[in-house]
């Protein structure tokens, strides 16, 4: 930036769709001073770059004209998230060590007898404690330098809420004043529209008088007043207020979604426990600073990044790199705010203070993403500014041109200019475009597609490249027995003899032994001397005989497992599997091998995708040798070991090569890359903050639906021109016939009102729609 130059961020309130952004964005633009804009509707923020000059008092009273409240905001920590990476880049897989990448992670798993509601599982495990409401916007305040806290309460209680329930309260009485009184119908139902139709047409001139002169509040004014002209004030009071519910849906959508932001922060515990003079005593995780030693007992969050300075531990690091098994920590390791301390009791060494840790630098990361994410105007909105001034134009000149050149009647002509007004009115292409959309939400919706509103529904139709996480998405997330191989015992007794070991632990790979045990009809037997050994493993005797089970390391170190074995265990490692290795009475009794598998149905989707025109690629924070096992079987290209700023790099990359980015996952370090794709899509059963960072979600956890989302989109799109190509072309008939003196006024309501029928009927054609795969 050059010299003389300010960069200031505001809380702007009130804005809930695309065309709020819009009109904040043209609006600040005029203003002297100011160089580029940058609005994010979910975050509630804009960014403005201006001179040192600029008056921001000034900047904010233009956002208040529009009806928005907008304050500025302090300036972000200095420490910027360009400068430093999420966390450490992963170590590289060499390749010599059995172990490999995620089998230490099996490495004294903790299997005694906790109090199950300590741990939390791996997926669905990211949310903190519930805090109320206060907490939740202190601790942004603190994480971030900031205050988020700018909800406006109950969607109910908010104004659009007030003025949406009113209105309808007001057509209300218009139905039954009208059935008892049938003269003062038609007034009745004009001042039920004037109630929802006055802050509207107010929207409508500010903007106009601000650089948005034909809005989508413009085109809801010109319907309802030109309903109105051919005695359909019933008409007009319906259609202003479906215009109001739609426009509170949204603020409801974007109140969730700004919510996502909060769930981010509430992954730092609040508290932290630090060592002061040899003592150990509970402050504020915000009050933490560099080199301060705190203690991160078992089954703790992190509060804070740093190093591990004694201890050793399972660390479930799902929340920031999305591997599909805990990782296993010792000393001199990193750990990162947010994530899970599974086993032993940790002293670590801060490193980043709150407003700059994990958790902090990635609401940043989604927030910066979010804001330089050009909005999608509706499409309706786009048409308008040429349709609504064109027809205003041609009536006018139809009006007043023959009289004035020719000398032809002014009252002849003036009839015609009416006429066409009213031909050109837009009820048609208000109602229909609208009623498409939400009929292809709804159809979307009864099959496990949800999009967040029309902009979205449109965009997806675009996409010709699909980005996919792998753990929870292209994969179950949980992982699963995939081979047991008998050594001193049976492939059966190997399973019995582990599950028993098992029985009690809420690790997922101990799960995974359960589970299989369950799926062959096994009844674990009774385990005595059960415990982790000093983060070997896990031991116990069943049956008078002496068992242990963890990884090939931990086994090697008690005996030589062979030349054949280790082969075996190497092959298996290349599958992308991780090994546990079962001794019994100081022999090995056979291997038990686990991966997290693909989803059923992710071959065929991939295929649905291809088929489609999209390119398909795999970014993953898991290892390169799980990651390119999967990408094998799928037939796709992998990128693993991946932080959740490589992530929104990659994509971005894609971006500005020309494609149009979709990316599906899962988890917290998808947020970044969700919030920076042209369309972000969460898997279902992912976190609550992927579900609401993204754009729309399959909630029924099928690949084929990302494919079937398309589709429905290029369905919706065609619907769209087909009822815009119905309505206009009726217009563009009885435009020719009005003005040779074929038809008059009434021909022109017949035209509007049949257009109306003929777009909505077609638009609910998309009601029937099913999609690939499906059922229904």
């Amino acid at each position: 930036m050059s010299a003389g130059n300010d960069t200031t961020r505001f809380r702007v309130e009130g804005m809930d769709c695309a065309s709020c952004a819009t009109k904040v964005d043209t609006a600040v633009r005029r203003i002297d001073g100011v160089e580029d804009v940058s609005v994010s509707v979910v975050s509630g923020t804009m960014t403005v770059k201006h001179s040192t000059a600029t008056d921001l008092a000034a900047v904010a009273g233009k956002v208040s004209k529009l009806g928005y409240k907008a304050t500025a905001l302090p300036p972000k920590p200095t420490s910027s998230t360009a400068s430093k990476p999420i966390v450490e880049a992963h170590d590289e897989d060499d390749g010599d060590d059995h172990v490999g990448h995620d089998h230490g992670s099996h490495e004294g798993h903790d299997h005694s007898r906790r109090d199950p509601g300590v741990h939390e599982q791996l997926h669905g495990s990211t949310r903190a404690p519930a805090t109320d409401e206060d907490s939740k916007e202190a601790a942004l305040e603190g994480l971030h330098g900031h205050d988020h806290s700018f909800e406006e309460g109950p969607w109910w209680k908010t104004a659009k809420a007030r003025l949406t329930i009113i209105a309808a309260i007001a057509v209300a009485v218009a139905f039954v004043a009208g059935r008892i009184f049938p003269q003062t119908e038609q007034w009745v139902f004009i001042a039920a529209m004037v109630v929802g139709l006055v802050p509207i047409a107010r929207r409508a001139f500010v903007g106009a008088i601000n650089g948005t002169p034909f809005s989508i509040e413009t085109l809801m004014t010109v319907a309802a007043v030109g309903a109105v002209f051919i005695n359909a004030a019933e008409e007009a009071a319906i259609v202003v207020l479906l215009f109001l519910v739609g426009e509170l849906l949204e603020g409801v959508a974007t109140g969730r979604a700004r919510a996502s932001i909060k769930a981010l922060a509430t992954l730092v515990p609040k508290t932290a426990f630090k060592e002061v003079g040899g003592k150990t005593e509970e402050v504020p995780a915000d009050s933490l600073a560099l080199e301060d030693i705190i203690l991160v007992r078992p089954g703790d969050r992190v509060p804070a990044d740093g190093i591990i300075v004694s201890g050793e531990s399972a660390i479930d690091e799902a929340p920031v790199t999305g591997e599909s098994v805990p990782k296993r920590k010792q000393v001199d390791d990193p750990v990162f705010a947010g994530t899970i301390n599974q086993e032993g009791a940790l002293r670590i060494r801060v490193t980043a203070a709150a407003a700059d840790n994990t958790i902090s630098r990635i609401i940043a990361l989604v927030e910066e993403a979010q804001e330089s994410k050009a909005p999608t105007e509706r499409f309706i909105d786009r048409f308008s500014r040429y349709y609504t001034p064109g027809v205003m134009v041609v009536a006018a000149l139809i009006a007043i041109l023959p009289p004035l050149l020719t000398g032809a009647s002014w009252d002849e002509w003036i009839y015609k200019g009416l006429a066409i007004l009213l031909i050109g009115c837009p009820c048609a292409l208000v109602i229909s475009t609208p009623a498409a959309i939400a009929a292809a939400l709804s159809a979307g919706a009864r099959r496990g597609l949800l999009m967040k509103g029309g902009a979205v529904l449109e965009s997806l139709g675009k996409i010709n490249m699909v980005a996919l996480d792998k753990t929870g998405t292209l994969t179950a997330g949980k992982p699963q027995v995939t081979d047991i191989v008998a050594g001193a015992k049976t492939e059966r007794e190997v399973l019995e003899l582990a599950a028993a070991l098992e029985v009690g632990s809420s690790h997922p790979l101990a799960s995974a032994i359960l589970a299989k045990a369950k799926a062959d009809g096994i009844e674990p037997a009774q385990s005595t001397k059960a415990g982790a050994v000093g983060g070997k493993g896990v031991v116990g005797t069943v049956n008078g005989v002496e068992l242990f089970l963890g990884s090939p390391k931990a086994a090697a170190e008690k005996i030589s497992l062979g030349a054949e074995l280790d082969a075996r265990i190497v092959t298996l490692n290349d599958e992308g599997k991780t090994v546990s290795v079962l001794l019994a009475n100081g022999v090995v009794a056979g291997l038990i091998a686990m991966r997290d598998e693909p989803r059923p149905d992710a071959v065929e989707g991939l295929k649905a995708l291809k088929d489609l025109g999209a390119d398909i690629v795999m970014l993953t924070g898991d290892n390169k040798r799980t990651a390119a096992a999967i990408g094998k079987a799928l037939g796709i290209e992998p990128r693993a070991e991946l932080l959740p700023e490589d992530k929104q790099r990659i994509v971005g990359e894609l971006k500005a090569s020309g494609k149009i980015v979709a990316k599906v996952g899962d988890g917290i370090n998808d947020a970044p890359a969700l919030a920076a794709a042209d369309i972000g899509i969460a898997m279902g059963g992912g976190t609550d903050v992927a579900l609401e960072t993204a754009d729309a979600a399959v909630l029924h956890g099928r690949v084929i639906d990302v494919a079937n989302m398309i589709l429905l989109s290029r369905a919706t799109m065609s619907n769209i021109t087909q009822n815009i190509t119905i309505s206009l072309g009726l217009k563009a008939f009885f435009l020719v016939t009005t003005v040779i003196g074929v038809t008059g006024l009434w021909p022109a309501i017949l035209a509007d009102t049949g257009a109306t029928v003929l777009v909505t009927a077609n638009a609910m054609r998309l009601l029937g729609w099913k999609g690939l795969g499906s059922k229904a």
